[in-house]
């Protein structure tokens, strides 16, 4: 009892201390260190190593480099939310609008790239709001309207937040959860006081936006971290045109009567100062110019020198980027930069900026308009002016734009220009597109528009030729262009055992043999005399089934049976070797689902001996004859003379008979037009088997005949029958031992045999069960384990035991003697063994040597035992039987049993059995069953041993 508190005081301190291990990693409480000094000390060790691993495996997970950074991060978002003022909050929204404008589909997959990153809402997010059921409340309480309003809830799932990042809800004021990640969208629900003790929780579910809200604004994400790729280049050859100013330096080359390399910078005044020619005024000359000016300046000075000048190092300009670009300002950019140049530098065009309005303004004029769709589109340059120093770089805002989505080379958000507004056709924007896509379908083209009233409308459009150039867009117009229709309006499908299946163009007049043209275009064994043609029939597209036989469509081009095709039929080739029921299981389905109470179903069934049974499809005018041809014909085992019909019909409208119909096969067979009777739906063809038809049926036969081997046997013939066409026995044959077996004998004693493992196993527990729980037991507790042992012994031998199935059998063959074989009518699968003549004789059981003595006439029963040693303690010498060499057992008791012993005597091939004395170990009533059975079934399988 002691030991038993101590253990559950354990148990107890291990479950509670575990519990509080996080408590624990940190200080233990009073109560704690009361439950642990209550411990001996060996547990007391044992649990608080067993805290301590517990604490060191949280640890680590707590000061892991991912968890760390997790940590650190929701703490920061959760302190950044918390204190930003609605100034700030505002403009958050405004990023993560901007961000889900140019991306709604970047985030998720960076997320999915990066597991540890916890998801972001943003405007257009799709989300779940779940929570557990609430309890039923009382109707009669106000409290009550909270399940409503829980379903209410549920039912709105899922909700898409609005362009602002806000949630709405029916009956709940709009919450912003944009920017916030999934566990604090769902603080936020928790802090919302209407919304409190629902437990709503808040999961992202990733689905993409539609193409036509996904739709980005085109151009603008060129000039995204593309200030080096729009830097001008400074190694390159200067251009004629460029106006020098100070800041300039010009590489003076002198040649001839000196050689000298002169570096000239443009002062502020505008001059270059060299030796020999004095100040040269080159400000505001173009470099071509100034180059002229130097040459001729050095010629008149310098006589027998020749000058190279080249530009070095160019000055730098200060200009102004003004308007909506990302970061409008004041900046210094070399002196080749252009317009495009400085508007990269600026960041590029804010998304409300114009693209298509880019003003150049210098002394206060507009000196130049950069349309920057020209550049993107075109390549069109011309408009990019180099810049002066003072130069305004003015970018407006957008102007009027249109979407377009769907078949194009590049949907987008597109500006049309200040001149278009209003009178721009829907050809402008597909040109802006790049083009319709090979697969779009212009005819079906809609535009979605905001009318005057303020409601969406869809107008249809046609995109070709002038019906594109006469409707006119408006701002905020989408244009969708949808693909073309995935199905084939022009051909016809092939499908099944073929060796190229798939589509082929269809042409009017088209028949069966111009899909398929030769036996070549099948794969071995296809059915050529059943091919099913799906077709789809106007208005309503409902289907129908026909049959063709490809076999005389080929003999007969111009024949009947070599159906003309229509557009989008399918032809079903089948296998010989397969069943076609998976193959039509669908098209099976179609017809059932258009099938009514006024219309059954246009199916009909055979089965009985034919190749391919099952159910069909009935078409128009189907007969007899064509469903035989579709359960691909009859079999060898067919009845050809008759066949039954089951037809089902509804009587007085509320119950369903079946009328049984004989057929004349045979006249259908001869092809006679009245027997071959018209089918209809439900119809149940049934093909007869030949009376007695079976598989070939043969019997084996082994040992002492002379011929050996397996023997095809007819109905009703007998085993003496068989010896005969087998040639007799030899001269070494010995009937009387013969072993014949048969199967259904085995599989009959199998049973048996599981049947009395089962029973022995229960009376072996039950008797365990009895010598445990009983002190009055009839057996000592010193007596019930080697008994029980011998039982568990025993039955391993009976589970390990097989059955022969041996049927004893007495042939005599001349002896003159009642023989078995003229009366033993064999069946399939019998197996006859005759062994050679024997000399010995066996004896089993429990004796000291079991094994196996040489006849003698005049020795017994009681000789052979003492032969091999005698009984052992446990043999039942009183009930020793003899397994005579047919199989027959000679039993007997007392002094009745020994004369008939005497009186038959011992003969070569008999075994002797001594049987356990069962009434010295098990008082059970199956074991001297069990051990009379594994003695049998052991001769038996010692008889046929050379099988």
């Amino acid at each position: 009892m002691l030991r038993k508190d101590a253990c559950g005081r354990f148990c107890l301190a291990i479950a509670i201390l575990l519990s509080l291990a996080g408590q624990f990693a940190t200080a233990a409480t009073a109560d704690t260190e009361a439950l642990l000094n209550s411990l001996p000390p060996e547990q007391r060790q044992e649990v608080i190593d067993a805290l301590k691993e517990r604490a060191d495996q949280e640890g680590t997970d707590r000061t892991s480099p991912a968890s760390q950074q997790r940590s650190q991060r929701d703490e920061q978002i959760g302190r950044d939310k918390l204190d930003r003022t609605p100034a700030s909050r505002s403009n958050d929204r405004d990023k993560a609008n901007k961000r889900q404008q140019n991306a709604s589909s970047t985030s998720q997959r960076n997320q999915s790239e990066n597991a540890d990153e916890p998801p972001i809402l943003a405007p257009g997010s799709t989300i779940l709001v779940n929570g557990p059921p609430l309890k039923a409340t009382d109707p009669t309480k106000p409290e009550a309207n909270v399940d409503y309003i829980d379903r209410r809830i549920l039912q709105g799932n899922p909700y898409r937040l609005d362009a602002d990042g806000q949630l709405q809800m029916v009956g709940y004021p709009p919450m912003q959860l944009a920017g916030l990640t999934e566990a604090q969208a769902t603080k936020r629900l928790a802090s919302e006081p209407l919304l409190q003790g629902m437990k709503l929780t808040v999961t992202l579910l990733p689905v993409a936006a539609k193409e036509s809200e996904s739709l980005q604004p085109f151009g603008y994400s060129v000039f995204e971290d593309a200030v080096g790729a729009f830097a001008p280049a400074t190694n390159m050859p200067v251009p004629s045109d460029y106006l020098l100013g100070p800041g300039d330096s010009l590489r003076v080359n002198l040649v001839g009567t000196q050689n000298r390399r002169l570096l000239l910078e443009i002062d502020r005044n505008g001059e270059i100062h060299a030796p020999d020619i004095g100040a040269v005024a080159v400000a505001g000359m173009r470099f071509e110019e100034a180059k002229n000016v130097i040459e001729a300046r050095l010629q008149e000075k310098l006589i027998g020198v020749e000058a190279s000048i080249t530009m070095g190092a160019l000055r730098t300009i200060s200009v102004f980027i003004l308007g909506e670009v990302k970061a409008p300002g004041s900046y210094v950019v070399n002196g080749l930069s252009t317009v495009s140049n400085a508007i990269a530098v600026s960041g590029g065009v804010s998304s409300v900026g114009s693209l298509r309005r880019v003003e150049l303004k210098r002394h206060g004029s507009t000196v130049a308009q950069l349309d920057l769709y020209d550049m993107l589109l075109h390549g069109n340059s011309r408009g990019d002016l180099r810049l002066q120093p003072g130069d305004v770089i003015f970018v407006p805002a957008v102007g009027a734009t249109v979407g377009i989505s769907g078949a194009v080379r590049r949907p987008a958000i597109y500006e049309l220009e200040a001149e278009s507004r209003g009178s721009a056709g829907a050809d402008v924007i597909v040109q802006l597109a790049g083009g319709l896509r090979p697969d779009a379908d212009p005819a079906m083209a809609t535009i979605e528009r905001i009318d005057r009233q303020g409601e969406r409308v869809v107008l249809n459009v046609d995109l070709r030729g002038s019906s594109a150039q006469n409707f006119r867009l408006q701002a905020g117009d989408v244009v969708r262009v949808p693909t073309v229709r995935p199905t084939f309006a022009h051909q016809v499908a092939i499908e099944g055992h073929v060796h190229r299946p798939g589509a082929v163009g269809f042409v009017r007049g088209m028949r069966l043999t111009d899909a398929l043209r030769s036996i070549d275009d099948l794969k071995p064994d296809a059915d050529i005399h059943y091919v099913v043609i799906r077709r789809e029939m106007a208005p309503d597209r409902k289907i129908v089934l026909l049959s063709a036989n490809l076999a005389e469509a080929w003999h007969d081009p111009n024949g009947a049976a070599n159906l003309e095709l229509k557009s989008r039929d399918r032809l079903i080739v089948f296998d010989l070797n397969s069943d076609r029921q998976n193959i039509l299981a669908p098209i099976m389905a179609e017809l059932r689902r258009q099938s009514n109470a006024a219309e059954n179903a246009q199916v009909a069934t055979i089965g009985g001996r034919v190749k391919v049974p099952g159910t069909y499809p009935l078409e128009r005018g189907m007969r007899v004859s064509d469903m035989l041809r579709a359960g691909g014909g009859l079999d060898d085992a067919a009845l050809a003379t008759t066949a039954e019909l089951a037809r089902y019909t509804i009587v007085d409208g509320d119950r369903r008979e079946a009328q049984l119909q004989t057929i004349d096969l045979a006249a259908v067979l001869r092809g006679d037009r009245a027997a071959d009777i018209e089918l209809r739906p439900s119809d149940y063809l049934v093909i007869k088997e030949v009376s007695h038809w079976n598989a070939q049926e043969t019997i084996s036969i082994s040992g002492e005949v002379r011929f050996p081997g397996a023997y095809p046997i007819r109905r009703g013939e007998t085993l003496r029958s068989v010896l005969d066409r087998a040639g007799g026995y030899t001269d070494l044959a010995n009937p009387e031992g013969s072993v014949f077996t048969r199967r259904e004998l085995r599989e009959r004693e199998q049973k048996q045999l599981n049947d009395l493992a089962e029973r022995t196993r229960k009376d072996l527990t039950n008797f365990a069960l009895a010598a445990s729980h009983s002190a009055a037991s009839t057996l000592s507790n010193a007596n019930a384990a080697p008994a029980t042992t011998l039982g568990e012994t025993l039955l391993g031998q009976i589970r390990s035991t097989r059955a022969v199935g041996r049927l004893v059998v007495d042939l005599h063959g001349s002896s003159g003697k009642a023989d078995d074989a003229s009366a033993l009518v064999v069946k399939d699968g019998d197996t006859l063994f005759v062994p050679p003549k024997s000399q010995e004789v066996t004896v089993i059981g429990e004796v000291r040597n079991a094994t196996s003595h040489l006849y003698r006439s005049k020795l017994s029963k009681d000789d052979y035992v003492r032969l091999s040693g005698g009984a052992t303690d446990d043999g039942d010498t009183d009930s020793v039987y003899v397994v005579r060499a047919n199989g027959s057992v000679a039993t007997g008791s007392g002094t009745a049993w020994f004369s008939r012993i005497r009186s038959d005597g011992i003969q070569a091939g008999d075994s002797i059995v001594v049987p356990l004395k069962t009434d010295r170990t098990l008082p059970l009533p199956l074991w001297q069953a069990v051990t009379t059975i594994v003695y049998n079934i052991a001769v038996a399988v010692s008889a046929i041993k050379h099988l």
